[in-house]
């Protein structure tokens, strides 16, 4: 595996947590197509028009599991002898969410979809900041939504804890500079990270959803103490709070400012905030 390193300008960012009380406010899609949205596509489109204006913006949407619930749904009504919604059926797609987005916007620029296990934040970013980095002057919008698969599915590894997270690429009205990097892991094998800081992560989203701006005073205790503090390959510069899932530990990194990894199957991701010019 190759050593990978990019930077991506943050424009604007917001988050929305699964464990959230309130309903997404969309109100900017029309209620007839608001009715038949999942509460996974809403959370996406709330963070997704958080950070964008009406200017056209090319948008990567990333889910591990997409809308396998709906699909579930209907697999379960086929299973029964019953009909189908065809409505059901449009929206069980996994970029269902981008061209509902692109249709309420108007917008006919570019979409594409990620889903990459595991792993499906981080190469996301990899695939937004390959498209912004080949036309600079047009920004990017990663969208990342996911819900936990049905119980029908058994028990999968590295399971998804849910909630929504989008970040503006846009280095003309950038807030800071994200550092992604991927490498491999040291050693063999990599031991499974203990559960960190889920429940204040949570509820420091729901206090910080769509705050568009970088931390200006770094720092969660709870989560810290939470969390392993680990120090990749040795160098006093990397070390970084180690997360279960790469969404805990990207949402982490906006939030306060402190360098973040998480590592499984013999790959290390690693973000941290990065003060340059702009």
């Amino acid at each position: 595996m190759p050593d990978l390193h990019w930077t991506i300008p943050v424009g604007r960012w917001s988050s929305w947590p699964a464990t959230a009380s309130a309903a997404p406010d969309i109100g900017f899609i029309e209620p007839i197509v608001r009715r038949r949205l999942s509460t996974l596509s809403k959370a996406a489109l709330k963070v997704a028009h958080d950070c964008v204006a009406r200017e056209p913006v090319r948008v990567v949407f990333a889910s591990r599991h997409g809308e396998l619930r709906r699909t579930t749904d209907i697999l379960r009504s086929i299973s029964a002898g019953e009909p189908v919604s065809p409505t059901a059926f449009s929206l069980s797609v996994l970029n269902a969410m981008t061209g509902v987005f692109g249709i309420a916007r108007g917008d006919r620029s570019a979409a594409s979809a990620v889903s990459a296990g595991a792993q499906t934040l981080g190469y996301a970013l990899l695939e937004a900041y390959a498209q912004y980095a080949t036309q600079p002057d047009s920004p990017v919008l990663l969208v990342y939504a996911d819900e936990p698969a049905d119980r029908a599915y058994g028990t999968i590894e590295d399971e998804v804890q849910g909630g929504a997270l989008a970040l503006l690429l846009d280095d003309t009205a950038a807030v800071g500079h994200i550092v992604c990097s991927l490498s491999r892991a040291a050693g063999a094998g990599c031991e499974p990270a203990a559960p960190a800081g889920s429940a204040d992560t949570a509820a420091a989203t729901a206090a910080t959803a769509a705050t568009g701006s970088r931390p200006a005073n770094p720092g969660n205790a709870a989560a810290e103490a939470a969390a392993a503090t680990v120090n990749p390959a040795g160098n006093p510069n990397t070390a970084a709070t180690r997360f279960p899932t790469q969404s805990q530990a990207l949402l982490h990194c906006l939030e306060t400012g402190q360098p973040a990894r998480w590592e499984r199957a013999g790959a290390l991701w690693h973000w941290r905030w990065h003060d340059r010019a702009a």
